[in-house]
């Protein structure tokens, strides 16, 4: 986890997370940066805080656990997660885990701006994969004001990436109705209008060279031109491709903090900027 003096953890609003303040900035006024871990390694709060601690960034940066993951697992674990994959993928995990988790944000952060003292001020997000997709509902359907946002091996168009699945199980998926009514709500290059409007976020969509293409790297450069398409200022949209780097950010099992790989550590290093440049302004 981030080498910082201490850090918080337990639950707001019933969903787990971990917490950690700035390290020299009144924390009433500090920046505020909230962040969805992966389903892939590492697939919980403090893993992901472990792999992505955004350390040298003086703001609080706040874990949130994804539903269904970490301490929410399913009776039966790892075993259960994959038979509902298995059964439907899309109606069963990817769609219901979003929404969830998408709806969560709102209260909890009004939770958490009480007991921690959080600041009315800047606001970032943060996101792997599905988590980024959350991050991306978050920006397209919150009403809150959010600044700026880093989208890590993200998962922007949902029908790419369940075929892509698909097809590294050797299956093909059956498209319902009710399917592909979750894959049009996470198509955010169609949405790319509701992404920044009417608050014009800062989007850094970081993406692996060794990941699949058509699941991530080419749906992450169709939202980077759909962005920049729709905004009204220039340069709040960058596209970053990490040479080497698959889809996960650690080593399995992605449970607990691990030391930070190499690709992570790089991934670490442009957010922070990022994050620094359109939330403190440094």
């Amino acid at each position: 986890m981030p080498n910082t003096a201490h850090h918080i953890t337990g639950h707001a609003a019933g969903v787990p997370f971990v917490a950690f303040p700035p390290a020299t900035a009144e924390r009433s006024s500090a920046p505020v940066i909230v962040a969805w871990h992966m389903m892939d390694a590492p697939r919980t709060e403090a893993a992901f805080a472990a792999a992505m601690p955004l350390e040298g960034l003086d703001a609080w940066r706040i874990y949130l656990g994804l539903p269904m993951s970490g301490s929410r697992l399913p009776d039966g674990g790892f075993e259960e997660i994959m038979r509902l994959g298995f059964e439907d993928a899309v109606l069963n995990l990817q769609g219901p885990i979003v929404d969830q988790a998408a709806q969560e944000f709102s209260p909890v952060m009004a939770e958490l701006r009480d007991r921690l003292g959080l600041s009315d001020g800047p606001l970032g997000v943060l996101g792997g994969s599905l988590g980024a997709a959350v991050a991306l509902v978050v920006l397209a359907e919150s009403s809150a004001k959010i600044d700026a946002a880093v989208l890590v091996s993200p998962l922007v168009q949902l029908r790419p990436a369940v075929e892509a699945m698909a097809r590294q199980f050797g299956i093909t998926y059956p498209w319902s109705p009710e399917s592909s009514e979750v894959a049009e709500r996470l198509d955010f290059v169609a949405r790319a209008g509701d992404v920044v409007r009417p608050h014009q976020p800062a989007v850094l969509l970081v993406v692996g060279e060794d990941d699949d293409a058509d699941a991530f790297a080419k749906p992450a450069s169709a939202l980077r031109e759909a962005l920049d398409g729709h905004g009204d200022v220039p340069g709040r949209t960058d596209l970053v491709t990490i040479a080497g780097m698959g889809h996960a950010l650690a080593e399995e099992p992605g449970m607990e903090p691990a030391e930070q790989t190499p690709h992570a550590r790089e991934v670490d290093r442009h957010a922070v900027e990022w994050l620094r440049r359109h939330l403190i302004g440094a």
